[in-house]
């Protein structure tokens, strides 16, 4: 093909071969997703499977472009594969839309790759998929966006760091649009809808929204009749919500048309609601009646949650206010639209209202006012132009792993300020940190061929036979085993040892570390065991066990005397995981994206990076000076870093 032999023009023939028969997995086709697949199937990747869970919502059309409006409510990866195939018909490209996590995608599914590059949009599933290409021992490109900072890095075991080498915090206010829009599950999904959606659609400036269905052919026409015609009953809908405004019927429209034709929209998506708590439809007449006499939405007390009949009545209230200010403006001859304001009493009251009473048909926690514009107050976009530098970064790793060439792939930053002389830095990939509880782990296949019929002391006897070989796994005698946090079997605990695999949840899929239970200077490097199904044993035996994967196995070097005082700041840190770093800050977010702040004042809600990780001076980096580092500090954007209170539309 074209691109196969561009590219062998400008890495080799070697180099092109190799890229044109890997394997490659994505996982995510949201916004870095789109950019990474239109890149990969032009630049000459013939084998693409693409993963995601989630359906095109009209809010992903302004920067997922592979997206168009007749997509909306069908599955991202499906289209964006249909959309790279048109770029490049000769692509071997599938898709699933799934949840990475489910069990079916196990590790002998992820071996079935060479490479996976990650763009996802949540922490939870990043670790997973760390996890998985560890166990598989295949590569692993990580990405993260948070603004106009990126951040991309290449992970292989043994050889690198992992995702879960340096701490990071359990939460960080980032989160995809599409979880703000349908399935929210946190206060800040709530009052970023409240003023992101329904307040710039009743107040903001109007944008044409206007159906479209340019470009279809008649058969795309008949697949997406019934979409198209439920958009339209949208766009009409809004559009009778405002021609309301200024009369006493205004409020009552927009929340029926909100908290109970949308609420009830949702409901019918049966699908969605399977491993979610379902919302409920709120009722504007009853909650009215509820209002109690004290309550005075002109004085609301902003200190306190307000209860959900009187954030009803705030709400009125405000639209009420807001409706009014439009039109004196509009009589005046002056625009016709409000921009939010944190310090606008009136936005703020209807946002707070909005969000809680959002928050209420849910089942999430209200807030009050006060909270919520300290949180109102600071919201990032997603930002395609970084969206599209990260994807290009993640090519150019992505070849460099395949043709082997590991020495020359970095860990790149992507950092927008005017100041700088530059906005993409990079650094050689740190090694593994001696500590990780992640990847200083020997991950191993434990084939079963019936769990139904082994017992937990079939495999610690298996085990034990290993002693003395060259599969010897090297735990010493007082062998723990734990399944996630659960306690399996210790030499003071052995209840477990006659029960079956199967009857203590341990089946193909899931996973159990052996370890030590005396080493507590980690000196015993653990082992996981993947349980997989045995296939094609060679005798009856409904026990036989085959433990596989030695030949894979990294080398792990010895822990530094100092391994206790090195990480004494992480082990001495709060119960929630977040420490601080002394002079500047240097931070992950829950995008994977580094911040850098010169104060305290981020760490509350993120982790840390020690001391030993600090950043390179700032002077050197804008002189273009490449030495080495373990982590190069980025100085970030003053609209990004400016306030500790930052939330991230994250793609």
């Amino acid at each position: 093909m074209r691109t196969t032999r561009q590219l062998a023009r400008i890495f080799g023939e070697e180099t092109a071969t190799r890229v044109s028969s890997a394997r490659l997995l994505v996982v995510g086709a949201g916004g870095i997703g789109c950019e990474l697949l239109k890149d990969l199937s032009m630049t000459g990747f013939q084998h693409i499977h693409a993963i995601d869970l989630d359906t095109i919502d009209l809010s992903n059309l302004n920067r997922q472009f592979l997206f168009q409006r007749k997509h909306i409510k069908r599955p991202k990866a499906e289209v964006a594969i249909k959309a790279i195939k048109e770029f490049n018909s000769g692509i071997d490209a599938t898709a699933t839309q799934a949840n990475i996590k489910e069990p079916d995608y196990d590790v002998d599914w992820f071996s079935g790759f060479d490479l996976v590059l990650n763009a996802l949009d949540n922490l939870d599933a990043r670790r997973h998929v760390n996890t998985m290409c560890l166990a598989a021992h295949v590569p692993l490109i990580e990405s993260g966006t948070a603004g106009y900072l990126g951040q991309v890095t290449v992970i292989s075991g043994g050889k690198t760091e992992c995702f879960e080498c340096q701490p990071k915090a359990a939460e960080r206010k980032t989160y995809p649009v599409c979880t703000i829009r349908s399935t929210p599950s946190a206060p800040i999904h709530c009052i970023v809808w409240a003023k992101d959606y329904l307040f710039a659609q009743l107040f903001g400036e109007r944008v044409d929204e206007a159906e479209d269905d340019q470009g279809m052919d008649a058969e795309e026409k008949a697949e997406n009749m019934e979409e198209l015609k439920q958009l339209r009953e949208e766009s009409r809908a809004l559009s009778r919500l405002t021609e309301a405004m200024g009369t006493s019927g205004f409020p009552k429209v927009v929340f029926e048309k909100v908290f109970t034709e949308d609420i009830g929209r949702l409901l019918s998506m049966k699908d969605m609601w399977e491993h979610r708590r379902p919302p409920t439809k709120l009722d504007f007449v009853a909650l009215q009646k509820q209002v109690s006499a004290e309550f005075d939405p002109a004085h609301p007390d902003d200190q306190s949650i307000l209860p959900v009949e009187d954030s009803c009545a705030l709400f009125v209230y405000a639209a009420n206010r807001l409706a009014d200010r439009i039109l004196d403006q509009q009589k005046q001859g002056g625009q016709r639209f409000l921009s939010f304001d944190k310090d606008d009493e009136d936005a703020l009251n209807f946002v707070a209202a909005t969000a809680n009473l959002r928050s209420q048909a849910f089942g999430i926690e209200q807030k009050s006012i006060f909270a919520i514009k300290a949180m109102a107050g600071n919201i990032i976009p997603a930002i395609a132009t970084t969206n599209a530098i990260v994807a290009g970064m993640m090519v150019m790793q992505a070849i460099m792993v395949l043709s082997q060439r590991m020495a020359e792939c970095h860990t790149a930053y992507v950092s927008y300020n005017s100041k700088r002389a530059r906005s993409i830095v990079k650094e050689p990939l740190a090694t593994p940190n001696p500590r990780c509880p992640i990847c200083r782990r020997r991950y191993l296949t434990l084939r079963v061929a019936d769990c139904s019929q082994t017992t937990l002391g079939d495999v610690l006897a298996h085990v034990a036979s290993l002693n003395g070989t060259d599969l010897d796994l090297q735990l010493g005698d007082d062998i723990a085993v734990v399944e996630g946090s659960r306690i399996l079997y210790d030499p003071d605990f052995e209840d477990n040892l006659g029960k079956t695999l199967k009857s203590l949840g341990i089946i193909p899929g899931r996973m159990v570390t052996l370890t030590n239970e005396d080493d507590d200077e980690g000196v015993v490097v653990p082992v996981v065991l993947n349980i997989a199904k045995l296939q094609g044993h060679v005798n009856n035996s409904q026990k036989q066990l085959v433990i596989e994967g030695f030949e894979k196995l990294p080398k792990f070097a010895p822990l530094p005397d100092n391994h206790q005082s090195d990480n004494a700041d992480a082990e001495d840190g709060p119960e929630d995981g977040i420490g601080l770093a002394t002079n500047d800050q240097l931070l992950v977010d829950k995008g994977g994206a580094i911040i850098i702040d010169d104060t305290d004042a981020h760490a509350s809600n993120m982790g840390y990076i020690s001391d030993e990780l600090s950043k390179r001076q700032l002077d050197d980096a804008a002189t273009g000076d490449q030495g080495p580092s373990k982590r190069r500090a980025l100085e970030t954007d003053d609209a990004v870093a400016a306030n500790s209170d930052d939330i991230v539309i994250l793609d």
